[in-house]
């Protein structure tokens, strides 16, 4: 057989294989309408508002912790949902306590045996009021608002308040009722 016919039989038999600088090509050009698809995705991402416009005198922020009853004096009670702390001081007044450290956003669990709030990341340490009791955190714990109607405690997420320091303005008290 001519060397003709020999090629003519093997390209029916076997079509041309793509080259591997064709496919090569083809996979960057994949990669790369992938990638501007996804940097499409993360601008538009940026771009829409988010969702948290919930005001802060909407019942979805408000959370009702309990009964003035419930909560012992001198206690801290952690509430996941609201990502605070309820905090009942001696004199029997709360305070709404983030759990966010000051310094870098870490949680900071109340530790009840030493009585202070401790940041696992830089070794800061709070009071109950959350008071800075040691550094590097630049501040104390921020509030949440806090009041209590008809004997139940409740809590609105809606906003954090930042603080510089305790004031005894910022503690609420159950209004005790006359008999």
């Amino acid at each position: 057989m001519s060397e003709k016919k020999t090629k003519n039989i093997k390209e029916e038999q076997f079509p041309q294989e793509p080259s591997r600088r064709s496919f090569l090509n083809k996979l960057w050009i994949g990669l790369g309408i992938f990638a501007l698809l996804e940097f499409s995705l993360l601008v538009i991402a940026y771009l829409r508002p988010s969702k948290t416009g919930v005001k802060s005198g909407d019942h979805e922020t408000i959370i009702e912790a309990g009964l003035v009853a419930k909560f012992p004096l001198n206690s801290v009670t952690a509430f996941i949902r609201g990502k605070f702390y309820l905090c009942r001081l001696e004199d029997g007044g709360f305070l709404a306590v983030s759990r966010k450290c000051t310094h870098l956003g870490c949680t900071v669990p109340w530790l009840d045996k030493e009585k202070r709030f401790a940041c696992p990341c830089h070794a800061s340490a709070f009071d109950i009021k959350g008071e800075l009791i040691h550094p590097p955190a630049p501040r104390p714990l921020d509030l949440y608002r806090l009041f209590i109607e008809n004997n139940m405690v409740k809590v609105d997420t809606g906003k954090r308040i930042k603080r510089s320091g305790f004031r005894a303005d910022q503690v609420v008290y159950a209004k005790k009722v006359q008999t």
